[in-house]
């Protein structure tokens, strides 16, 4: 009761300032969620189960041991060769999108451990022109599928796109039977490659390296597809099913292995890295090369 009457009293209509960014509503149940019990609880609503989606920052730092990661091809950043203007000169637009998402592209790759195991990592970043894959994330797809070729490391990628970008026309789409190339070459060498689709994955990205896993994740309720369904829709004039383009829906109809929580994500990435053999830290970084194999095929002789 006292420290109700020493409650400050405020005028009518006048507004006690509140922080902002102290809440956020989550977009399937319209629940308020506490920013920081949200952060706690891995960016996944308490209440619905709704996984937000994350930064590739964040998605590497919670799945990687801590200090593990190595960042590769950092300096490569995208150019104009089209010189595409259309509301604004593409240039301009990916100078914001790098001050916005403080990465230089659309993806980062490097280096990493996960409980203890090597790996060659990529993750998406859908902040960045809606994850969309130019040149420059195509190469840096490339990049790693050699660099886990030539460590003999398994390769994962967590793959966050709205598909190819229009900026860089056909030199976007290039990049789809690029990233698929490289992805050959690493099966050739047995090197398992683990892809885990998030929201959404769609487009060119869907249509290339995405889907073409030895083990195909996805997180709950992920939009995963090529075209959208409008225009799906639209072109074969018919009604689709409810949940369509969901993980589920695509879990159910064979195009995935398993949907897993974002909360057991590391544990099955680390089961089944020990699954594959994948070398522990104890046992060093290993040869680039290996005596019976082959030399690992590059695509512009760069080294891994």
């Amino acid at each position: 009761m006292l420290n109700w009457i020493r409650r400050p009293k405020y005028a009518p209509g006048e507004r006690r300032d509140v922080p902002a960014g102290l809440w956020t509503k989550c977009p399937r149940c319209a629940t308020l969620i506490y920013r920081k019990e949200l952060e706690r609880n891995l960016q996944v609503c308490p209440r619905c189960n709704y996984h937000h989606r994350l930064s590739a920052t964040d998605r590497l730092a919670m799945v990687l041991d801590e200090g593990s990661f190595e960042e590769y091809d950092e300096s490569l950043v995208p150019e104009d060769p089209l010189e595409f203007v259309d509301e604004k000169p593409y240039p301009v637009r990916i100078e914001e999108a790098q001050r916005r998402t403080g990465v230089p592209e659309a993806i980062l790759t490097g280096t990493g451990a996960i409980e203890g195991r090597h790996v060659v990592v990529g993750a998406m970043e859908f902040g960045f022109l809606g994850g969309s894959m130019g040149a420059v994330v195509g190469e840096k797809v490339a990049r790693s599928a050699e660099r886990a070729a030539a460590r003999r490391w398994p390769l994962v990628l967590f793959a966050a796109s709205g598909g190819a970008r229009m900026q860089e026309g056909a030199l976007s789409l290039l990049q789809l039977a690029k990233t698929s190339i490289a992805l050959g070459r690493l099966s050739d060498f047995g090197i398992m490659f683990i892809s885990v689709l998030c929201d959404p994955t769609t487009g060119g990205v869907a249509a290339s390296f995405a889907l073409q896993g030895d083990i195909i994740l996805a997180e709950p309720g992920a939009l995963i597809g090529f075209a959208g369904r409008r225009v799906i829709e639209q072109t074969i004039r018919q009604k689709l099913p409810e949940g369509f383009q969901t993980a589920e829906f695509v879990l159910e109809h064979g195009f995935l292995d398993a949907i897993v929580p974002r909360g057991d994500l590391r544990s099955t990435l680390g089961r089944l890295l020990r699954l594959c053999g994948a070398p522990t830290l104890a046992e060093g970084t290993g040869p680039a090369t290996h005596a019976s194999s082959p030399p690992v095929p590059t695509t512009d002789g760069h080294p891994v």
